[in-house]
Protein backbone atom coordinates (compact mmCIF):
# COMPACT_ATOMS: atom_id res chain seq x y z
CA UNK A 1 0.00 0.00 0.00
CA UNK A 2 2.55 2.44 1.25
CA UNK A 3 4.63 1.59 -2.35
CA UNK A 4 1.34 2.34 -3.94
CA UNK A 5 1.49 5.61 -2.99
CA UNK A 6 4.48 6.37 -3.55
CA UNK A 7 4.77 5.46 -7.10
CA UNK A 8 1.04 7.05 -7.78
CA UNK A 9 2.57 10.63 -6.25
CA UNK A 10 6.39 10.17 -8.26
CA UNK A 11 4.13 9.88 -11.37
CA UNK A 12 2.03 12.79 -10.84
CA UNK A 13 4.89 14.73 -10.24
CA UNK A 14 7.14 13.47 -12.83
CA UNK A 15 5.87 11.85 -15.90
CA UNK A 16 7.33 8.94 -17.39
CA UNK A 17 8.60 10.20 -20.01
CA UNK A 18 11.39 12.19 -17.61
CA UNK A 19 12.64 9.47 -15.39
CA UNK A 20 15.96 9.38 -17.43
CA UNK A 21 16.38 13.61 -17.28
CA UNK A 22 15.23 12.93 -13.15
CA UNK A 23 17.90 10.58 -12.84
CA UNK A 24 20.85 12.77 -14.76
CA UNK A 25 19.66 15.70 -12.19
CA UNK A 26 19.74 13.46 -9.36
CA UNK A 27 23.05 12.33 -10.27
CA UNK A 28 24.21 15.80 -11.26
CA UNK A 29 23.46 17.21 -8.02
CA UNK A 30 24.83 14.64 -5.60
CA UNK A 31 28.32 14.82 -7.54
CA UNK A 32 28.43 18.46 -7.69
CA UNK A 33 27.93 18.19 -4.06
CA UNK A 34 30.43 15.54 -3.24
CA UNK A 35 32.89 17.40 -5.41
CA UNK A 36 32.52 20.85 -3.74
CA UNK A 37 32.83 19.07 0.09
CA UNK A 38 36.19 17.75 -1.08
CA UNK A 39 38.20 15.06 -0.09
CA UNK A 40 37.83 12.76 3.61
CA UNK A 41 41.23 11.95 4.66
CA UNK A 42 42.27 8.12 4.58
CA UNK A 43 44.35 8.04 7.75
CA UNK A 44 43.74 7.79 10.87
CA UNK A 45 45.80 8.50 14.28
CA UNK A 46 45.52 6.52 18.09
CA UNK A 47 45.64 10.16 20.28
CA UNK A 48 46.04 8.99 23.59
CA UNK A 49 48.17 10.62 25.75
CA UNK A 50 48.77 13.40 23.26
CA UNK A 51 48.62 16.91 24.38
CA UNK A 52 46.85 19.51 21.62
CA UNK A 53 46.08 22.95 21.95
CA UNK A 54 43.78 24.62 19.74
CA UNK A 55 43.32 28.79 19.49
CA UNK A 56 39.81 29.66 18.03
CA UNK A 57 38.07 26.27 19.80
CA UNK A 58 34.59 28.02 19.95
CA UNK A 59 34.53 28.48 16.56
CA UNK A 60 32.37 26.34 14.42
CA UNK A 61 35.58 24.50 12.82
CA UNK A 62 37.03 24.52 16.70
CA UNK A 63 34.16 22.76 18.00
CA UNK A 64 34.22 20.67 15.00
CA UNK A 65 37.95 19.49 15.80
CA UNK A 66 38.00 19.28 19.36
CA UNK A 67 34.93 16.63 19.31
CA UNK A 68 37.03 14.89 16.62
CA UNK A 69 40.40 14.80 18.65
CA UNK A 70 38.95 14.09 21.54
CA UNK A 71 36.56 10.89 20.17
CA UNK A 72 40.37 9.42 19.50
CA UNK A 73 41.48 10.60 23.01
CA UNK A 74 43.36 13.47 22.91
CA UNK A 75 43.90 15.80 25.59
CA UNK A 76 42.83 18.98 24.79
CA UNK A 77 43.77 22.51 25.89
CA UNK A 78 40.67 24.96 24.33
CA UNK A 79 42.17 28.81 24.10
CA UNK A 80 38.99 30.46 25.17
CA UNK A 81 38.17 34.35 23.80
CA UNK A 82 35.75 34.63 26.77
CA UNK A 83 36.04 33.86 30.56
CA UNK A 84 36.29 30.80 31.83
CA UNK A 85 32.88 32.14 33.70
CA UNK A 86 31.23 32.62 30.63
CA UNK A 87 28.22 30.42 29.24
CA UNK A 88 29.91 29.79 26.28
CA UNK A 89 32.98 27.80 28.08
CA UNK A 90 30.52 26.84 31.01
CA UNK A 91 28.19 24.66 28.91
CA UNK A 92 30.03 23.29 26.05
CA UNK A 93 33.10 22.01 27.55
CA UNK A 94 30.88 19.74 29.66
CA UNK A 95 28.52 18.71 27.12
CA UNK A 96 31.44 18.14 24.99
CA UNK A 97 33.19 15.71 27.64
CA UNK A 98 29.47 14.00 27.42
CA UNK A 99 29.61 13.39 23.61
CA UNK A 100 33.23 12.26 23.41
CA UNK A 101 33.45 10.49 26.53
CA UNK A 102 36.86 12.03 27.42
CA UNK A 103 37.21 14.08 30.23
CA UNK A 104 40.50 15.36 29.79
CA UNK A 105 38.69 18.80 27.36
CA UNK A 106 39.84 21.79 29.46
CA UNK A 107 39.27 25.68 28.34
CA UNK A 108 41.99 28.23 29.56
CA UNK A 109 41.35 32.07 29.02
CA UNK A 110 43.80 34.24 26.59
CA UNK A 111 42.02 37.34 24.74
CA UNK A 112 44.10 36.87 21.54
CA UNK A 113 43.65 40.53 20.75
CA UNK A 114 45.95 41.73 24.06
CA UNK A 115 49.40 41.04 24.05
CA UNK A 116 49.21 41.37 27.57
CA UNK A 117 46.81 38.53 27.94
CA UNK A 118 48.83 36.11 25.83
CA UNK A 119 52.05 36.35 27.42
CA UNK A 120 49.89 35.70 31.29
CA UNK A 121 48.34 32.84 29.23
CA UNK A 122 51.67 31.46 27.98
CA UNK A 123 53.40 32.06 31.32
CA UNK A 124 50.93 30.01 33.36
CA UNK A 125 51.91 26.98 30.70
CA UNK A 126 55.69 26.98 30.91
CA UNK A 127 55.24 27.67 34.76
CA UNK A 128 52.88 24.90 35.19
CA UNK A 129 53.02 21.01 35.88
CA UNK A 130 52.27 19.66 32.63
CA UNK A 131 54.30 21.50 29.55
CA UNK A 132 53.76 18.13 27.07
CA UNK A 133 52.71 20.04 23.70
CA UNK A 134 52.03 17.19 20.67
CA UNK A 135 50.67 20.11 19.05
CA UNK A 136 49.51 23.86 18.78
CA UNK A 137 46.49 24.37 15.96
CA UNK A 138 45.86 27.70 15.52
CA UNK A 139 42.42 27.75 14.24
CA UNK A 140 41.37 31.59 14.89
CA UNK A 141 42.56 32.74 12.00
CA UNK A 142 40.68 30.92 9.63
CA UNK A 143 37.09 32.83 10.67
CA UNK A 144 36.52 35.29 8.22
CA UNK A 145 37.12 39.22 9.23
CA UNK A 146 34.96 41.80 7.58
CA UNK A 147 32.35 41.75 4.72
CA UNK A 148 32.15 42.78 1.06
CA UNK A 149 32.72 46.77 2.90
CA UNK A 150 36.23 47.62 4.43
CA UNK A 151 37.21 49.76 7.35
CA UNK A 152 40.60 50.43 9.23
CA UNK A 153 38.52 48.88 12.53
CA UNK A 154 38.90 45.14 10.42
CA UNK A 155 42.16 45.50 9.17
CA UNK A 156 43.90 46.26 12.67
CA UNK A 157 41.72 43.17 13.51
CA UNK A 158 43.44 40.81 10.96
CA UNK A 159 46.92 41.82 12.33
CA UNK A 160 45.93 41.26 15.66
CA UNK A 161 45.34 38.05 14.49
CA UNK A 162 48.52 36.95 12.96
CA UNK A 163 50.27 38.56 15.26
CA UNK A 164 48.97 36.35 18.38
CA UNK A 165 49.48 33.09 15.95
CA UNK A 166 53.11 34.45 15.99
CA UNK A 167 53.82 35.47 19.64
CA UNK A 168 51.91 31.93 20.75
CA UNK A 169 54.20 30.05 18.36
CA UNK A 170 57.47 31.98 19.57
CA UNK A 171 56.70 31.73 23.20
CA UNK A 172 55.74 28.28 23.66
CA UNK A 173 58.85 27.66 21.30
CA UNK A 174 61.02 26.42 24.55
CA UNK A 175 58.87 23.80 25.41
CA UNK A 176 58.79 22.42 22.45
CA UNK A 177 62.66 22.83 21.99
CA UNK A 178 63.20 20.87 25.37
CA UNK A 179 61.05 17.92 24.53
CA UNK A 180 62.19 14.37 24.20
CA UNK A 181 63.58 14.41 20.52
CA UNK A 182 61.64 11.35 19.53
CA UNK A 183 58.61 13.37 20.04
CA UNK A 184 56.21 14.17 16.86
CA UNK A 185 55.59 17.59 17.44
CA UNK A 186 53.50 19.42 15.07
CA UNK A 187 52.53 23.50 14.97
CA UNK A 188 49.61 23.52 12.57
CA UNK A 189 48.30 27.17 11.19
CA UNK A 190 44.99 27.44 9.93
CA UNK A 191 44.82 30.06 7.13
CA UNK A 192 41.49 31.26 5.03
CA UNK A 193 40.92 30.09 1.58
CA UNK A 194 42.13 33.64 -0.18
CA UNK A 195 45.73 33.56 -0.67
CA UNK A 196 46.15 33.40 -4.34
CA UNK A 197 44.59 36.50 -4.34
CA UNK A 198 46.98 38.29 -2.51
CA UNK A 199 50.09 36.81 -4.44
CA UNK A 200 50.62 39.59 -7.04
CA UNK A 201 50.25 42.03 -4.80
CA UNK A 202 51.94 40.60 -1.78
CA UNK A 203 55.97 41.39 -2.07
CA UNK A 204 54.90 45.04 -2.71
CA UNK A 205 52.83 45.66 -0.26
CA UNK A 206 54.78 43.33 2.23
CA UNK A 207 57.70 46.22 1.55
CA UNK A 208 55.92 49.55 1.68
CA UNK A 209 54.79 48.32 5.43
CA UNK A 210 58.78 47.73 6.23
CA UNK A 211 59.05 51.30 5.29
CA UNK A 212 59.40 54.02 7.59
CA UNK A 213 57.10 56.25 6.68
CA UNK A 214 54.63 53.31 6.19
CA UNK A 215 50.63 54.23 6.92
CA UNK A 216 49.12 52.61 10.32
CA UNK A 217 47.18 50.47 7.47
CA UNK A 218 47.14 49.95 3.67
CA UNK A 219 44.42 52.32 1.33
CA UNK A 220 41.47 50.29 1.16
CA UNK A 221 40.93 47.30 -0.89
CA UNK A 222 39.00 44.57 -1.69
CA UNK A 223 38.11 42.01 1.17
CA UNK A 224 39.23 38.59 -0.63
CA UNK A 225 42.73 40.75 -1.24
CA UNK A 226 43.06 42.03 2.29
CA UNK A 227 42.23 38.11 3.18
CA UNK A 228 44.94 36.66 1.27
CA UNK A 229 47.88 38.96 2.92
CA UNK A 230 46.83 37.75 6.02
CA UNK A 231 46.89 33.98 4.56
CA UNK A 232 50.11 34.61 3.00
CA UNK A 233 51.95 35.95 5.78
CA UNK A 234 51.18 33.35 8.25
CA UNK A 235 52.07 30.30 5.16
CA UNK A 236 55.58 31.98 4.83
CA UNK A 237 56.22 32.46 8.24
CA UNK A 238 55.58 28.58 9.18
CA UNK A 239 57.84 27.89 6.33
CA UNK A 240 60.19 29.93 7.32
CA UNK A 241 60.10 28.13 11.00
CA UNK A 242 60.10 25.00 9.66
CA UNK A 243 63.58 26.06 7.90
CA UNK A 244 64.84 27.51 11.49
CA UNK A 245 63.56 24.18 13.33
CA UNK A 246 65.97 22.20 10.68
CA UNK A 247 68.71 24.54 10.99
CA UNK A 248 69.40 24.73 14.94
CA UNK A 249 72.24 22.26 15.93
CA UNK A 250 70.98 18.74 18.17
CA UNK A 251 67.34 18.55 17.08
CA UNK A 252 67.90 16.14 14.11
CA UNK A 253 69.48 13.13 15.97
CA UNK A 254 71.74 10.40 14.25
CA UNK A 255 71.33 6.18 14.38
CA UNK A 256 73.10 4.55 16.76
CA UNK A 257 74.78 1.67 14.12
CA UNK A 258 74.45 -1.10 16.72
CA UNK A 259 70.74 -0.40 17.26
CA UNK A 260 68.30 -2.96 16.10
CA UNK A 261 66.26 -2.53 12.95
CA UNK A 262 63.06 -0.68 13.58
CA UNK A 263 64.17 0.66 17.20
CA UNK A 264 61.98 3.83 18.70
CA UNK A 265 64.63 5.78 20.45
CA UNK A 266 67.11 7.73 18.09
CA UNK A 267 70.79 8.61 20.17
CA UNK A 268 70.86 12.29 19.85
CA UNK A 269 74.50 14.12 18.22
CA UNK A 270 75.89 16.05 21.01
CA UNK A 271 79.87 15.06 20.96
CA UNK A 272 81.32 15.82 17.75
CA UNK A 273 84.48 13.51 17.82
CA UNK A 274 82.23 10.61 17.83
CA UNK A 275 80.32 12.12 15.20
CA UNK A 276 82.66 12.35 12.80
CA UNK A 277 83.26 8.25 13.56
CA UNK A 278 80.29 6.98 12.81
CA UNK A 279 79.62 9.63 10.34
CA UNK A 280 79.15 7.15 7.23
CA UNK A 281 77.09 4.85 8.84
CA UNK A 282 74.70 7.08 10.53
CA UNK A 283 71.83 8.96 8.75
CA UNK A 284 70.87 12.52 9.80
CA UNK A 285 67.01 12.97 10.29
CA UNK A 286 64.66 15.96 10.16
CA UNK A 287 63.46 17.77 12.89
CA UNK A 288 60.82 16.29 15.07
CA UNK A 289 59.16 19.53 15.07
CA UNK A 290 56.81 20.58 12.00
CA UNK A 291 55.03 23.52 11.15
CA UNK A 292 52.79 23.29 7.96
CA UNK A 293 49.69 25.85 7.10
CA UNK A 294 46.36 24.33 6.72
CA UNK A 295 43.41 25.43 4.03
CA UNK A 296 40.18 23.95 5.24
CA UNK A 297 38.51 25.74 1.70
CA UNK A 298 35.46 27.65 1.64
CA UNK A 299 32.78 26.67 4.74
CA UNK A 300 29.87 28.47 5.16
CA UNK A 301 30.38 28.98 9.16
CA UNK A 302 33.22 30.71 8.84
CA UNK A 303 34.02 32.25 5.13
CA UNK A 304 30.91 33.02 3.26
CA UNK A 305 28.66 34.33 6.56
CA UNK A 306 31.66 36.63 7.29
CA UNK A 307 31.70 37.79 3.72
CA UNK A 308 27.80 38.31 3.98
CA UNK A 309 28.15 39.93 6.88
CA UNK A 310 26.67 37.79 8.92
CA UNK A 311 28.28 37.99 11.71
CA UNK A 312 27.08 40.19 14.54
CA UNK A 313 28.68 38.98 17.21
CA UNK A 314 32.08 37.45 15.65
CA UNK A 315 32.53 41.07 12.99
CA UNK A 316 29.98 43.86 14.42
CA UNK A 317 31.57 46.20 12.10
CA UNK A 318 31.31 43.65 9.13
CA UNK A 319 27.38 43.52 10.08
CA UNK A 320 24.71 43.67 7.50
CA UNK A 321 21.32 43.09 7.22
CA UNK A 322 21.03 43.39 3.54
CA UNK A 323 23.89 41.21 3.68
CA UNK A 324 22.24 38.47 6.40
CA UNK A 325 19.09 38.23 4.02
CA UNK A 326 20.76 37.90 0.87
CA UNK A 327 22.69 34.81 2.51
CA UNK A 328 19.33 33.39 3.39
CA UNK A 329 18.26 33.69 -0.54
CA UNK A 330 21.03 32.15 -1.91
CA UNK A 331 21.44 29.39 0.70
CA UNK A 332 20.16 26.42 -1.29
CA UNK A 333 23.30 27.41 -3.37
CA UNK A 334 25.32 27.99 -0.73
CA UNK A 335 24.38 25.04 0.82
CA UNK A 336 25.65 22.96 -2.85
CA UNK A 337 29.23 24.84 -3.43
CA UNK A 338 30.31 25.76 0.32
CA UNK A 339 31.89 23.12 2.80
CA UNK A 340 30.86 22.05 5.90
CA UNK A 341 32.75 22.37 9.33
CA UNK A 342 33.21 18.90 9.10
CA UNK A 343 34.16 18.73 5.67
CA UNK A 344 36.56 21.48 6.74
CA UNK A 345 38.27 20.16 8.98
CA UNK A 346 39.34 17.23 7.24
CA UNK A 347 42.74 18.93 5.72
CA UNK A 348 43.39 19.67 9.36
CA UNK A 349 43.23 15.67 10.54
CA UNK A 350 44.82 14.77 7.48
CA UNK A 351 48.30 16.87 8.75
CA UNK A 352 48.19 16.05 11.89
CA UNK A 353 47.48 11.62 11.16
CA UNK A 354 49.88 11.97 8.54
CA UNK A 355 53.80 10.26 9.37
CA UNK A 356 56.77 12.35 9.80
CA UNK A 357 59.58 12.01 7.99
CA UNK A 358 61.14 12.12 11.03
CA UNK A 359 60.08 8.74 11.40
CA UNK A 360 60.44 7.27 8.07
CA UNK A 361 63.97 8.67 8.29
CA UNK A 362 64.61 6.58 11.17
CA UNK A 363 63.20 3.49 9.62
CA UNK A 364 64.80 3.59 6.46
CA UNK A 365 68.39 4.13 7.89
CA UNK A 366 68.13 1.08 10.13
CA UNK A 367 66.81 -0.62 7.22
CA UNK A 368 70.03 0.13 5.34
CA UNK A 369 72.06 -0.47 8.05
CA UNK A 370 70.45 -4.14 8.85
CA UNK A 371 71.51 -5.92 5.36
CA UNK A 372 69.74 -8.74 6.71
CA UNK A 373 66.31 -7.30 6.74
CA UNK A 374 65.58 -8.17 3.32
CA UNK A 375 65.89 -11.56 3.48
CA UNK A 376 64.16 -11.62 7.07
CA UNK A 377 61.05 -10.12 5.29
CA UNK A 378 60.31 -12.90 3.25
CA UNK A 379 60.83 -15.34 5.40
CA UNK A 380 58.81 -13.86 8.15
CA UNK A 381 56.80 -16.21 10.05
CA UNK A 382 56.46 -14.34 13.00
CA UNK A 383 54.87 -11.44 15.08
CA UNK A 384 58.49 -9.35 15.36
CA UNK A 385 59.35 -9.75 11.12
CA UNK A 386 55.84 -8.59 10.57
CA UNK A 387 56.70 -5.71 12.11
CA UNK A 388 59.84 -5.13 10.73
CA UNK A 389 58.36 -5.47 7.29
CA UNK A 390 55.92 -3.00 8.41
CA UNK A 391 58.40 -0.59 8.99
CA UNK A 392 60.40 -0.90 5.69
CA UNK A 393 56.56 -0.60 3.65
CA UNK A 394 56.00 2.62 5.57
CA UNK A 395 58.96 4.20 3.72
CA UNK A 396 56.83 4.41 0.55
CA UNK A 397 53.56 5.77 2.29
CA UNK A 398 52.74 9.14 2.13
CA UNK A 399 54.63 11.43 4.82
CA UNK A 400 54.06 15.09 5.61
CA UNK A 401 55.96 17.99 4.04
CA UNK A 402 57.25 20.22 6.90
CA UNK A 403 56.63 23.91 6.00
CA UNK A 404 54.16 23.14 3.17
CA UNK A 405 50.79 24.21 2.90
CA UNK A 406 47.82 21.52 1.95
CA UNK A 407 44.34 22.14 1.21
CA UNK A 408 41.83 18.93 0.22
CA UNK A 409 44.28 16.83 1.96
CA UNK A 410 47.06 17.73 -0.55
CA UNK A 411 50.18 19.73 -1.31
CA UNK A 412 49.57 23.26 -2.45
CA UNK A 413 52.05 24.86 -5.02
CA UNK A 414 52.40 28.18 -5.58
CA UNK A 415 54.58 30.80 -6.89
CA UNK A 416 55.72 33.36 -4.79
CA UNK A 417 58.16 36.35 -6.38
CA UNK A 418 61.51 36.53 -4.69
CA UNK A 419 62.38 40.01 -3.05
CA UNK A 420 64.07 42.29 -5.32
CA UNK A 421 67.89 42.62 -4.15
CA UNK A 422 68.97 45.41 -2.00
CA UNK A 423 70.14 48.36 -3.86
CA UNK A 424 73.48 47.91 -2.25
CA UNK A 425 74.97 44.37 -1.57
CA UNK A 426 77.75 44.52 1.21
CA UNK A 427 78.88 41.41 0.43
CA UNK A 428 79.01 40.45 4.14
CA UNK A 429 75.63 38.53 4.13
CA UNK A 430 76.78 36.50 7.12
CA UNK A 431 77.57 39.12 9.29
CA UNK A 432 74.22 40.68 9.26
CA UNK A 433 72.12 39.98 11.85
CA UNK A 434 68.58 38.44 11.46
CA UNK A 435 66.03 39.30 14.17
CA UNK A 436 64.49 35.43 13.70
CA UNK A 437 68.32 34.10 15.13
CA UNK A 438 67.77 36.51 17.42
CA UNK A 439 64.35 35.26 18.59
CA UNK A 440 65.24 31.50 18.08
CA UNK A 441 68.46 32.02 19.72
CA UNK A 442 66.46 33.27 22.83
CA UNK A 443 64.07 29.97 22.30
CA UNK A 444 66.93 27.89 22.40
CA UNK A 445 68.81 29.00 25.54
CA UNK A 446 66.76 26.69 27.86
CA UNK A 447 67.42 23.71 25.52
CA UNK A 448 71.35 24.70 25.50
CA UNK A 449 71.72 24.81 29.28
CA UNK A 450 70.76 20.80 29.54
CA UNK A 451 72.82 19.91 26.09
CA UNK A 452 76.90 19.32 26.86
CA UNK A 453 77.74 21.49 23.93
CA UNK A 454 80.43 23.97 23.27
CA UNK A 455 77.99 26.18 21.08
CA UNK A 456 76.10 28.91 22.55
CA UNK A 457 72.43 29.19 22.31
CA UNK A 458 72.64 33.00 20.70
CA UNK A 459 74.93 31.39 18.06
CA UNK A 460 73.93 32.78 14.60
CA UNK A 461 71.65 29.61 12.12
CA UNK A 462 72.76 28.85 8.66
CA UNK A 463 69.22 28.61 7.11
CA UNK A 464 69.77 27.12 3.27
CA UNK A 465 67.40 28.99 0.93
CA UNK A 466 65.48 26.01 -0.44
CA UNK A 467 62.95 28.62 -2.83
CA UNK A 468 59.87 27.60 -1.52
CA UNK A 469 57.33 30.42 -0.93
CA UNK A 470 59.75 33.33 -1.82
CA UNK A 471 63.05 31.63 -0.43
CA UNK A 472 64.43 32.47 2.50
CA UNK A 473 65.02 36.14 2.11
CA UNK A 474 61.24 36.63 1.80
CA UNK A 475 60.67 34.54 4.87
CA UNK A 476 63.10 36.69 7.09
CA UNK A 477 61.10 39.99 5.56
CA UNK A 478 58.49 38.22 6.78
CA UNK A 479 59.25 37.69 10.07
CA UNK A 480 60.70 40.99 10.58
CA UNK A 481 57.33 42.20 9.95
CA UNK A 482 55.23 40.44 12.34
CA UNK A 483 58.37 41.71 14.77
CA UNK A 484 57.52 45.41 14.04
CA UNK A 485 53.86 45.14 14.16
CA UNK A 486 54.03 42.82 17.54
CA UNK A 487 56.31 45.75 18.62
CA UNK A 488 53.46 48.48 17.50
CA UNK A 489 50.96 46.43 18.89
CA UNK A 490 52.05 46.22 22.32
CA UNK A 491 53.18 49.62 22.94
CA UNK A 492 49.56 50.73 21.74
CA UNK A 493 48.71 48.44 24.58
CA UNK A 494 50.51 50.18 27.15
CA UNK A 495 49.81 53.54 26.16
CA UNK A 496 46.50 52.35 26.27
CA UNK A 497 46.37 51.15 29.97
CA UNK A 498 48.21 54.66 30.54
CA UNK A 499 45.70 56.71 29.58
CA UNK A 500 43.00 54.46 31.10
CA UNK A 501 44.77 54.74 34.55
CA UNK A 502 45.00 58.28 34.61
CA UNK A 503 41.20 58.70 33.99
CA UNK A 504 40.83 56.51 36.48
CA UNK A 505 42.93 58.21 38.82
CA UNK A 506 41.34 61.40 37.41
CA UNK A 507 37.63 60.16 38.58
CA UNK A 508 38.41 59.02 41.94
CA UNK A 509 40.19 62.09 42.63
CA UNK A 510 36.60 64.04 41.40
CA UNK A 511 34.64 61.66 43.13
CA UNK A 512 36.71 62.03 46.51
Amino acid sequence: MVLQVVVNVTTSIVPSGYYFHAVIAIATFVVTYAFAQGRVTNRERDLHARTIMITGGFSPLGMTLISSLASRGAHIIAVSQYPLSHPQVTLLIPALRTETKNENIFAEYADLSSPKSIREFCTRFLTGDDQRLDAIILAHEYQGRGSFSQSAVQESKREYGALASFLITTLLLPALLVAPVERDIRVINVVNPFYAAAIPSFTSSLLSSLSPEAEPHPATRSVFVSEGHRALRTVVFARHLQRILNALPNRAPTLDPQGPPGADMPKTQTNPPQAEKTDKKSAPVPSNIISVSVCPGITRAETLSALFGCERTHDPEGYSRKGLLMYWILFPLIWLFAKSSGMGMQSVLHVLFLPTPFKRALAHAYASVDATLAAQEKAAASNESKDEKKIVGDMFTEVVKPGALYRECSVVAFGLPPLPPPPQQTGDKDKEENADQKKVGEASKQKGSNKNSDEGPGEELNIPDDGEYGGESMGRVVWEWYEKKLKTWEDSEKVAEEKDSSEHSKETKTGS
